[in-house]
């Protein structure tokens, strides 16, 4: 759900503990391993210069969304402990749906349904939920993003594919803007422009990783126009064929994220930068898979620190402001 292979942010600890990101404390703590991902990502989850609230309730959605991701995707920790947490039996961390039912229920206890929440990355977001008023509707979202992983590896068209982002990357963004107070249907429509070309930037430098998870995010119908078989992708290396594919879509991300640059300007101080590297850590991603030739085959193309700084400071210079 969420481009990977970025900057990392300022290390966070799990709420609750006190090991810095990356030592063998935090990464022993209940989430501590999810949420140290965050520095995997192409754009800052939660950088220092925002409050401390933010950066708190940032941290909490973050945690759940990397979380879900993890559960579909059949990349917990090893162990069975998140299982446990959930109230399953550890053996059923390897049954994806089984989890999701368990993560979901999770869910609804931290809306005062059911009892306390188990999952400690669930407690941490019980009162993110509780002080900005934020609704469940994002966070179911994005579990059924992640059951539809489990039924649907190919996806027809591209219509096809936004429909997916809508459910995957979308929520991310309307929870932010929601976190921050600054939620209109304006300003959530361009939010979703740049979710959904975030989402489909990640699919880009993670070709080669999906097909390894028997998943493919390019539409099946630009595949035919552009003459790339699924035997094309298991290459080490693009032809040309499928360079010309990549390029397309990525000129199409590139397209959504400037319908959704707009959403920077319209808002003012410390959220006008983070919402310039959310933009600019997807434009820097995309500019990492030009500067490799298109070949995403060979492993993710990975943005610069000192690009995606460019990136953002191109965001923060030409992002019309209104008012």
């Amino acid at each position: 759900m969420t481009p990977g292979h970025g900057i990392s942010p300022r290390p966070h600890t799990v709420p609750g503990t006190t090991g810095a990101p990356g030592t063998s404390e935090s990464l022993s703590a209940p989430g501590g391993g999810t949420l140290d991902k965050a520095r995997t990502e192409n754009f800052p989850v939660a950088p220092a210069f925002l409050p401390r609230a933010w950066r708190e309730g940032l941290m909490a959605v973050y945690g759940y969304a990397r979380l879900v991701d993890d559960i579909g995707d059949g990349d917990l920790a090893p162990g069975g402990r998140d299982a446990v947490l959930l109230g399953l039996d550890p053996a059923a961390a390897d049954d994806r749906p089984a989890m999701l039912d368990a993560f979901e229920a999770d869910l609804h206890r931290v809306f005062g349904t059911g009892g306390p929440p188990r999952h400690p990355l669930m407690l941490a977001l019980q009162p993110v939920v509780r002080d900005h008023g934020l609704t469940p509707e994002p966070f179911l979202g994005l579990i059924e993003a992640n059951r539809q992983d489990q039924r649907v590896a190919r996806y027809e068209t591209y219509r096809d594919l936004v429909a997916y982002c809508e459910l995957s990357a979308n929520p991310v963004g309307r929870l932010v803007l929601q976190l921050t107070g600054t939620a209109t249907p304006e300003r959530i429509r361009r939010s979703d422009a740049v979710c959904t070309a975030l989402q489909i930037a990640e699919h880009l430098q993670d070709v080669a990783e999906d097909l390894g998870r028997d998943r493919i995010y390019l539409p099946g119908e630009d595949m035919r126009r552009f003459h790339v078989a699924e035997a094309d992708l298991k290459a080490p290396s693009a032809g040309a064929s499928v360079r010309s594919l990549i390029a397309f879509e990525t000129e199409r991300a590139r397209d959504l994220l400037n319908e959704g640059t707009p959403l920077v300007g319209s808002v003012d101080g410390r959220l006008r930068l983070l919402l310039a590297g959310f933009v600019g850590g997807g434009r820097a991603a995309l500019r990492a898979v030009t500067a490799a030739g298109f070949d995403v085959l060979p492993g993710p193309p990975k943005p610069t620190k000192s690009g995606l700084l460019r990136e953002v400071a191109a965001v923060l210079r030409t992002a019309p402001r209104k008012g």
